[in-house]
C-alpha cells in the first residue's frame, strides 16, 4: 500500500499533469465561451437566415401515429427515432469546429507576426557585417600597438 501511495505522489506531482489540469480547467471555460459565441451570436444568424428551421421537431414515431411535437410524441410514450435531434447536434458540432478553428487561425497568425518583429527587432539590434568587419579591425589595430 505504501508502494501505491508513493507512486501515485510522484504521478500527480509531474510537471505534466499539473499541465493537464490546468489545460482542462481553462478548456471547461472556454467552452461556455464557444458555447455562447454559438448559440448567442451565431445561430441567431443562422436562423434568421433559414426562416426559423426547428430541425428539434423533425422525428419519427415509431408507434405510426402523427404528433405535431417531439414533445407530445414523448408525452404519450411513443418511442421516437429523433433525426432532426442528430442533426442540430451535427451542425453546432460543425459550428463549433469552425469557430474553434477560426480562433486559433488567428492566435497562431498573431504568434507568427510578434514572433517574426520580434526577430526583425533582433535583427536590427545585431551589428552589421560591416560593423563586425570594422570591430575586427579595430581590434587587430589595437592588438598591435
Amino acid at each position: 500500500m505504501k508502494s501505491f501511495i508513493k507512486e501515485f505522489k510522484e504521478f500527480i506531482s509531474r510537471g505534466s499533469v499539473m499541465d493537464l489540469a490546468v489545460g482542462v480547467i481553462i478548456g471547461g471555460a472556454f467552452q461556455s465561451i464557444i458555447n455562447s459565441l454559438v448559440n448567442d451570436i451565431i445561430m441567431p444568424i443562422i436562423t434568421l437566415i433559414t426562416g426559423g428551421i426547428d430541425f428539434s421537431n423533425w422525428f419519427i414515431a415509431l408507434d405510426g401515429s402523427h404528433y405535431t411535437t417531439l414533445a407530445a410524441a414523448q408525452e404519450a410514450g411513443a418511442s421516437t427515432l429523433n433525426y432532426g435531434v442528430f442533426l442540430t447536434a451535427v451542425i453546432n458540432f460543425l459550428l463549433m469546429a469552425i469557430v474553434i478553428f477560426s480562433i486559433i487561425k488567428a492566435m497562431n497568425k498573431f504568434a507568427d507576426a510578434t514572433k517574426l518583429k520580434k526577430e526583425k527587432e533582433e535583427e536590427a539590434a545585431a551589428p552589421s557585417t560591416e560593423e563586425k568587419l570594422l570591430t575586427e579591425i579595430r581590434d587587430l589595430l589595437k592588438e598591435k600597438k
